[in-house]
């Protein structure tokens, strides 16, 4: 099983196709993500992260369900962790 973390795309490092990669803020602590795989994302929106890449588009409702759950569960503090 994988778990996949919201988070909200916030800068677009690097614009090219198959390296394109970005600031995602997850909470409040960011990390740059790899994006490629959702070519279609743009500044503002969620994704989806599973290990440092995002696999989908989220919406905001529902990213904001799985911090909520996230937080109850005290499981936040972990993303801050080094890599």
């Amino acid at each position: 099983m994988c778990l996949g973390i919201p988070g909200r795309i916030e800068e677009i490092l690097n614009a090219s196709p198959l390296e394109r990669s970005g600031r995602v803020s997850f909470g409040g602590i960011c990390k740059e993500i790899n994006l490629a795989y959702v070519p279609e994302a743009r500044v503002g929106d969620f994704v989806i992260v599973h290990v440092g890449f995002a696999i989908s588009r989220i919406d905001a409702g529902e990213a904001g369900r799985v911090f909520r759950y996230l937080e109850q569960m005290d499981e936040l503090g972990e993303l801050g962790e080094s890599e």
